[in-house]
């Protein structure tokens, strides 16, 4: 179990705040606004209304002691700017947060934030990902065109072995698990005869996980 901090209590930080709680850490969350606060006061582990722009407000919370502290300020440009000065200055170690722009995000960056989001940019990226490819679940981004995918099978595919629908760029490619029923197997073999009703997860490189795609169509 870990201790994180959120400030700033609105959708983005509610649902972050809520989600963390479920996954059964601790969480501190603060926000300027008293209606904010109390909407998930009975939720969250401490619940405090604050001036996050004040850098002694911040200091009587004990964020330091944190694991990390998420600033979901979006709209607000200066008080997310100084509220990550503020952060830095009372010893927080890891400070993630959320940014609504270009800007925002390069000036984010040069104040050290480990870890920059912009969550309706990256909901879109879904989203689009998803109407691309109705067979993935669930993607992540592994960093230089690099992409961890989880595929449905469909019954169309029954009676196909997993070397039928493998891309053609294999240099770049690894098949992790395949999912069938309550079974997990890691690194299956490729002459497994698919049932069509199975969750494979690969990792692979863009061009290879491309190449691949319209064989599971």
């Amino acid at each position: 179990m870990a201790q994180f901090g959120v400030i700033g209590l609105g959708r983005f930080g509610a649902r972050t705040s809520l989600e963390l709680l479920d996954l059964g850490h601790e969480v501190i969350g603060v926000d300027s606004d008293e209606k904010s606060v109390d909407a998930l006061a009975e939720y969250l582990t401490h619940a405090a209304i604050a001036d996050v722009t004040d850098e002694k407000a911040l200091k009587e919370l004990s964020l330091e002691e944190c694991d990390v502290v998420l600033v979901a300020i979006g709209e607000d440009l200066q008080a997310s700017l100084l509220c990550v000065l503020h952060l830095k200055s009372i010893g927080v170690k890891e400070i993630w947060a959320k940014a609504t722009s270009k800007e925002h995000h390069q000036i984010l960056s040069k104040l050290g934030v480990k870890r920059i989001i912009h969550p309706e940019e990256e909901m879109g990226i879904r989203v689009a990902q998803a109407l691309n490819y109705p067979m993935v679940n669930e993607y992540m981004s592994l960093g230089h065109n690099w992409y961890c995918v989880e595929i449905d099978v469909n019954e169309d595919l029954n009676g196909k072995s997993i070397e039928d629908i493998l891309p053609d760029d294999l240099e770049h490619f690894h098949l992790l698990l395949l999912k069938r029923r309550d079974e997990v197997t890691a690194n299956p073999s490729t002459s497994v005869k698919l049932e069509g009703n199975e969750t494979l997860v690969i990792a692979g490189s863009l061009k290879a996980l491309k190449s691949m795609a319209p064989k599971l169509q």
